[in-house]
């Protein structure tokens, strides 16, 4: 069978564990096989969905043939550590699967920032250039795809994210999307969420809306090289401004807000485009510190 390249993506995933930080963050809790399964279900995924080695088994001709030709990519995977704080060596992880890059920091929460300089050094050698936390798993074969449709559906300065959930079937509620409403101020100085604040499109006889939001956070980004090379060529562009959230949020949006309209599937039709966050430190909240609605 004749195999379709797809498309080249790089992906950048930082990636640190320190229990004895203290840490609220999963980086810092004391059980690393929390920590190990959710980075290798990341990856996992990843490889399982848009990697190269797919197949199907013929029963009848005893042999595998090739699948999934039209949605297979050449991925490449850089994890950014620091000082030796990782669990990479303690994970089940084929090497080929990643490249670590070993960095001195002061502060872990920056590798963020690390991970933005790894695509900007690469330039013009893929199509994709994606940022994801470690924690954060795929499980959408069309992911790709619904951001390929964004861009050439709008303009290449709107800028598609997905919406982060958890499950659970130990809660009061089976699924949460996590990044809801925050405080206006918040994000006031970077998005105008009244600049065009709604898009429509009809995809499969549906009316599938998208909005910019108040909360743009989704611990991740995929940018097309144009979107990429964009961002990089303004002023902005690793500044080290932290002044959303902390540093680990900073890295991860403030940039886009700077430079992107920044949109996301709107609530009615949320799972357009998703992303899971492992466990459920978000969704064991509610009927707690969040009200359960009635």
């Amino acid at each position: 069978m004749l195999f379709i390249l797809g498309m080249k993506i790089l992906i950048t995933i930082p990636h640190y564990y320190n229990p004895s930080a203290g840490s609220m963050h999963g980086s810092g809790k004391n059980n690393p096989q929390i920590r190990i399964y959710a980075l290798c279900s990341c990856l996992f995924n990843i490889y399982s969905l848009f990697g190269l080695s797919q197949c199907m088994i013929d029963i009848r001709h005893k042999k595998t043939v090739d699948v999934n030709n039209n949605y297979s990519h050449s991925i490449d995977v850089v994890i950014c550590t620091t000082n030796g704080k990782h669990l990479l060596n303690q994970a089940n992880i084929p090497k080929n699967f990643y490249e670590q890059m070993e960095v001195k920091l002061e502060n872990p929460k920056f590798l963020g920032f690390e991970c933005q300089k790894v695509l900007k050094e690469n330039l013009g050698k893929y199509d994709y250039y994606c940022f994801m936390e470690d924690d954060l798993i795929i499980n959408d074969p069309y992911f790709f795809e619904k951001i390929k449709w964004f861009k050439g559906f709008s303009h290449f300065t709107n800028v598609l994210q997905p919406n982060r959930y958890e499950v659970s079937t130990c809660d009061r509620v089976l699924k949460s999307y996590i990044d809801g409403n925050i405080n206006p101020g918040a994000t006031a100085n970077y998005q105008n969420i009244n600049e065009n604040p709604i898009l429509s499109a009809n995809i499969l006889g549906q009316n599938i809306l998208f909005q910019r939001v108040l909360n743009p956070h989704s611990g991740c980004y995929f940018l097309t090289q144009e979107q990429m090379a964009h961002w990089a060529e303004q002023s902005h562009f690793l500044d080290m401004d932290t002044n959303f959230i902390s540093p680990l949020e900073s890295s991860a949006t403030l940039g886009l807000m700077k430079t992107f309209r920044v949109y996301k599937p709107s609530p009615q039709n949320a799972s357009f485009l998703e992303i899971q966050h492992y466990g459920n430190s978000f969704l064991g909240l509610i009927g707690k510190k969040i009200a359960l609605a009635k």
